[in-house]
C-alpha cells in the first residue's frame, strides 16, 4: 500500500524538498549568500545549482559552507565562514516567515502512512525544522524530530554520515532495518545507505542525472513525488 517492504514500521523523512517546497528557498538563500562573498574574491565564478546539489544540499549549514569553499580552493577564517552561514540563515528565515507550502503528494502520502499505522519522524539538517513544520501545517504528523539543533547538541556527524538518521530510528525505538529513509539530497541518500536502513527512497525534484546519481548513492527506489509510492 505504501510502496515499502513489509518489515518497515517507521518512516524517517527529510524535510526540505521531501515534505515541503523549502529546498527552493534554501537554494536561493545559499546562492545570494555565496554570491555576495564570491564577488569579493578574484576569479571566482558565481554559485550554481550544481554547486548546491554537490556541496551543500542536505548537509548541516556550516558543513555546507566549508565543503563548498574547499571545493573552490578557498581558505577563510572561521568568522568569515560563519558570516556566510549566518547571512544564508537570515535570508531563509525571512522566506519562511512569508509562508511554507507542503508538497500535495507528500501530504497525501503522510495521511496514507498515518492511516496505515506507519510511525513518522523527521530528520533534517536544518536548525529551522520546527518552524518549517509548523508553517507548513505538518507538525501533527511527526512523532519525533532530529534537526540541526540536535546534531550540534548531541555532537552528531551530519549527512552524508548516518548519525542523524540512526538517532531518529533510536528515538522511535526501531532498528535501522525497520526504518525507511526518504531523501531528496544525495548526501541524505548516502546517509541512508551508510546506516543500512531497510529502504531508502530518493525523491528527485531536479531532473537531469539526479535519479541516476541517487541510485548510485544507494537509493532503493527513486520517485519524483511521494504519492507515486501509493
Amino acid at each position: 500500500m505504501l510502496g515499502l517492504p513489509a518489515q518497515i514500521t517507521v518512516a524517517l523523512f527529510d524535510l526540505d524538498g521531501v515534505l515541503t517546497t523549502t529546498a527552493t528557498a534554501h537554494r536561493a538563500a545559499w546562492t545570494e549568500a555565496f554570491d555576495a562573498f564570491l564577488s569579493t574574491q578574484v576569479d571566482q565564478p558565481p554559485f550554481t545549482e550544481q554547486d548546491y546539489l554537490d556541496y551543500v544540499d542536505g548537509r548541516p549549514r556550516m558543513d555546507g559552507v566549508r565543503t563548498f569553499l574547499a571545493a573552490r580552493g578557498i581558505v577563510v577564517p572561521d568568522d568569515v565562514a560563519e558570516g556566510i552561514g549566518a547571512a544564508k540563515n537570515a535570508l531563509f528565515v525571512a522566506e519562511v516567515a512569508r509562508g511554507v507550502d507542503p508538497y500535495p503528494g507528500s501530504v497525501r502520502y503522510l495521511n496514507a502512512a498515518r492511516d496505515a499505522g506507519l510511525r513518522i519522524a523527521v530528520v533534517t539538517s536544518s536548525k529551522n525544522g520546527a518552524a518549517v513544520l509548523e508553517a507548513a501545517g505538518l507538525t501533527g504528523f511527526v512523532e519525533e524530530r532530529v534537526d540541526g539543533n540536535t546534531i550540534v547538541e548531541e555532537n552528531l556527524n551530519g549527512k552524508p554520515a548516518p548519525d542523524s538518521y540512526l538517532r531518529g530510528a533510536e528515538l522511535m525505538g526501531a532498528t535501522p532495518a525497520q526504518a525507511a529513509v526518504f531523501e531528496d539530497a544525495i548526501s541524505g541518500v548516502q546517509a541512508g545507505a551508510a546506516g543500512d536502513f531497510g529502504y531508502v527512497v530518493g525523491i528527485d525534484r531536479v531532473g537531469g542525472n539526479q535519479a541516476e546519481s541517487m541510485m548510485a548513492a544507494g537509493a532503493s527506489v527513486v520517485v519524483t513525488d511521494l504519492d507515486e509510492l501509493l
